[in-house]
């Protein structure tokens, strides 16, 4: 678990980290370099969840051996799917990153959402709904890892 009082916001208590894949841990299918090495890292103090439509089909193969569950959603609304997801394993302990608009509601239901900005970019809906903006993946979850930029970030 990850625990931080932020001054001013509140205090965040995180057991899940859901995360989408294309556009979030991967560019064209393929993992960017550092993920593997910052979810390791991560997966001593959160379960990990990774929920994907796979639109290149790699998901399985490259996050093989990683420390996370995979969750490959069939067509049609997964926005909704996504934001379920995230309610079935208890909103207030849960962070969720993504960047694709069927990313939002999940990223608004989390208890604390990051949206991140790869090569094929972020939905404009998916940026409003997250706490933060990352430039990338990796930054993402070093956030996680060094609580103390959560509160540089979010504090009043």
């Amino acid at each position: 678990m990850i625990q931080v009082d932020i001054p001013g916001y509140r205090v965040v208590q995180l057991a899940h980290l859901v995360m989408d894949y294309n556009g979030t841990l991967a560019v064209d299918g393929c993992l960017e370099d550092g993920v593997r090495e910052a979810l390791e890292a991560l997966s001593a103090q959160l379960t990990i969840h990774v929920i994907t439509a796979d639109t290149f089909g790699l998901a399985a193969g490259q996050l093989k051996d990683s420390p996370v569950q995979l969750s490959v959603l069939p067509p049609g609304h997964q926005d909704v799917a996504k934001r379920d997801y995230v309610n079935r394993l208890g909103c207030a302990g849960t962070v969720a990153v993504g960047n694709g608009r069927n990313d939002r509601l999940m990223l608004k239901a989390a208890e604390l959402g990051i949206a991140v900005i790869l090569r094929e970019g972020a939905a404009a809906t998916t940026l409003a709904a997250a706490d933060i903006v990352c430039m990338g993946i990796v930054p993402a979850l070093e956030l996680l890892s060094n609580p103390l930029r959560l509160t540089a970030t979010l504090r009043s």
